[in-house]
């Protein structure tokens, strides 16, 4: 079958452009009909906004009828014979056609359960992210979970899954490839084999600072660097994998790039990585085309970011601006281990973490890749988003007091009861935080030490995280949260204690550094959203002493993050590859262009 391409179907009558997209959205030619509307299209990320959209301004019934035009999984039609040529290519993909006995019976209960709960069919993009077919076991587990979800949610969760099928049918029907993106998919893929000693068995992926999975890390991304390209690689006296892709001209100053490759326990194989991989894929393609930049690259795969095994979060990073402590080299992790007998330990030389410190003068910026880790792309169906700025935050660690008593005698209006105290301190934190819109505020650690189910807790621990997009507005949060703490134990006839263990400010993006990516992103065809980053990252310790500005890139699963789900897929990388690279033109042009 011919290639259809984006001239053919921008030049074409409106009734043979729509034949053309048949099939992208199963039994529903309605929805390539209106996106035509918005012809011509500039890219396949823009058509497949447009149909996005279609289907976001339909009705619920209409809605509701795309989904059910859609066959079950391994489902009566399957065996029948009946489906689409597209749908029996993916569900061939994905192994469906050769279930076992015992794995079919399975699928089939998952299908009536699923019917019966939801009222439509189970939808699933069974080609995965990569778009060579997740695996019937991953797809049973996908079932199994989405099972659970509440009914507004799975609706809307199977309207993306028909999205991404979509997506896939379109590049095909286009003949497009992301190769970039798949190179990038699979070197997280390949890397995310180390893993912290008890996690493997589990399945679970949990690297911290220096363990033997990190060091390991640590030496993959090396190699894969050299491989790539990279004129000098090393692993500097933190553990930072440092990598440089030279200008002709020695005198030229530097954009630094990266994140970090260390993760949380039972985390995702994206976050932090993403970043590291991006510009590695497009070194490797400047380096196959013999092309030199007018500045030097800098790519760094920080070591640290997550604040896992030590309390000193962004250690990678702070060693580059300059503000790595002394002190904290005296930390312990759970097992008594000094951070400084874990880096002797590693071969790591402490006297020349001074030395790491870069000269901002010397630098033009800083820029990182970085999966979203929240819902709001996903919800948008748009696959990369402009950061504005990195949220203020603020951490504290505290502890309330009152008084151990036994639950069946002490009458309720007599009670100092720590954890209803920290319940009533939750409740105001989720309604005073909701009010800003863009505030949050968690309280994630809740401990009643020595807790009994007879007894009425004495004393009760807690974390409280607090954020913002401004730092006015964070310690605005912040006074009022503590105001209301204070008022409730006087209330209640508690006392407190509270700790801050951690304060950044917010991170605004450099408005030039801003309109680079956001110049890139619409050069793609792709819908500009600019939008805070409520999570850290290394970009806020950059900017400390440099301009910088970060790029998201859409999560699937909802966007979840710091989780075994966290997934983006090879054509989402393939555009933040290509946006990355055509930021790297821009930024060339205009050095070029004042010389």
């Amino acid at each position: 079958m011919a290639t259809l391409t984006l001239q053919q179907l921008n030049s074409a009558p409106h009734e043979l452009a729509a034949r053309l997209l048949d099939g992208l959205y199963e039994h529903s030619p309605w929805i390539a009909e209106a996106a035509l509307a918005a012809r011509p299209f500039r890219s396949a990320a823009q058509l497949q906004h447009a149909l996005a959209q279609v289907v976001d301004r339909a009705s619920a019934e209409q809605q509701l009828a795309l989904i059910r035009a859609h066959p079950e999984l391994a489902g009566r039609a399957m065996v029948a014979q009946t489906l689409t040529a597209e749908s029996t290519n993916e569900q061939n993909t994905a192994g469906l056609t050769a279930c076992t006995p015992e794995e079919f019976a399975r699928i089939q209960q998952l299908n009536a359960d699923y019917n019966a709960r939801f009222g439509f069919p189970f939808i699933l993009a069974v080609r995965g992210p990569r778009g060579t077919g997740l695996g019937r076991q991953a797809i049973i587990e996908a079932f199994a979970r989405r099972l659970k979800n509440p009914p507004d949610f799975e609706r809307a969760e199977a309207l993306r899954n028909i999205h991404r099928i979509a997506e896939i049918r379109l590049h095909d029907k286009l003949g497009l490839s992301a190769a970039l993106g798949e190179r990038a998919w699979d070197a997280m893929e390949t890397l995310a084999r180390h893993t912290d000693p008890g996690y493997e068995a589990l399945g679970q992926l949990t690297v911290t600072y220096l363990t033997d999975a990190h060091r390991a890390c640590a030496a993959d991304i090396a190699s894969q660097m050299r491989t790539a390209g990279f004129d000098d690689v090393r692993i500097d006296a933190v553990g930072n994998v440092v990598s440089l892709y030279r200008s002709d001209d020695p005198r030229a100053r530097t954009l630094m790039t990266g994140s970090h490759y260390d993760t949380v326990r039972n985390g995702g194989k994206y976050d932090g990585r993403l970043g590291i991989y991006v510009p590695l894929v497009w070194v490797a393609e400047l380096a196959r085309q013999g092309r030199r930049l007018p500045f030097h690259l800098e790519v760094v795969a920080f070591s640290e970011e997550e604040g896992q095994r030590y309390k000193a979060t962004f250690l990678g990073s702070s060693a580059l601006t300059g503000s790595f402590q002394a002190d904290w080299l005296d930390q312990r992790d759970a097992d008594g281990v000094t951070l400084r007998e874990a880096m002797t330990t590693a071969g790591l030389d402490l006297g020349a973490i001074a030395a790491l410190r870069r000269d901002p003068a010397g630098y033009l910026g800083f820029v990182e890749v970085h999966i979203e880790q929240g819902p709001v792309l996903n919800e948008l169906n748009i696959p990369l988003g402009i950061v504005t700025s990195i949220n203020g935050s603020v951490r504290f660690v505290g502890r309330i007091d009152g008084m151990a008593s036994h639950a069946g005698t002490t009458p309720m209006d007599r009670r100092r009861d720590a954890a209803t105290a920290v319940a009533e301190l939750i409740s105001y934190v989720e309604q005073r935080a909701a009010r800003d819109g863009d505030s949050v505020g968690t309280v994630g650690m809740l401990q009643v030490p020595n807790g009994s189910i007879n007894v009425v807790p004495g004393q009760c621990h807690f974390s409280l995280d607090l954020r913002a997009p401004t730092d006015a507005q964070r310690d605005a949060l912040c006074a009022d949260v503590l105001a209301e703490l204070a008022a409730l134990c006087a209330r209640r006839g508690v006392s407190y204690t509270l700790d801050e263990t951690m304060r950044a400010s917010a991170a605004p993006s450099a408005p030039e550094w801003q309109v680079r990516w956001e110049h890139a992103v619409q050069a793609l065809g792709v819908p500009l959203h600019r939008m805070p980053s409520g999570a850290g990252h290394d970009a806020m310790k950059l900017h400390e002493v440099m301009p910088q500005a970060m790029l998201f890139v859409r999560g699937e699963n909802s966007g979840i993050s710091h989780n075994p789900l966290e997934s983006t897929t090879a054509q989402d990388m393939q555009l933040a590859i290509e946006a990355f690279g055509l930021l790297l033109d821009d930024l060339a042009n205009d050095l070029q262009a004042a010389v």
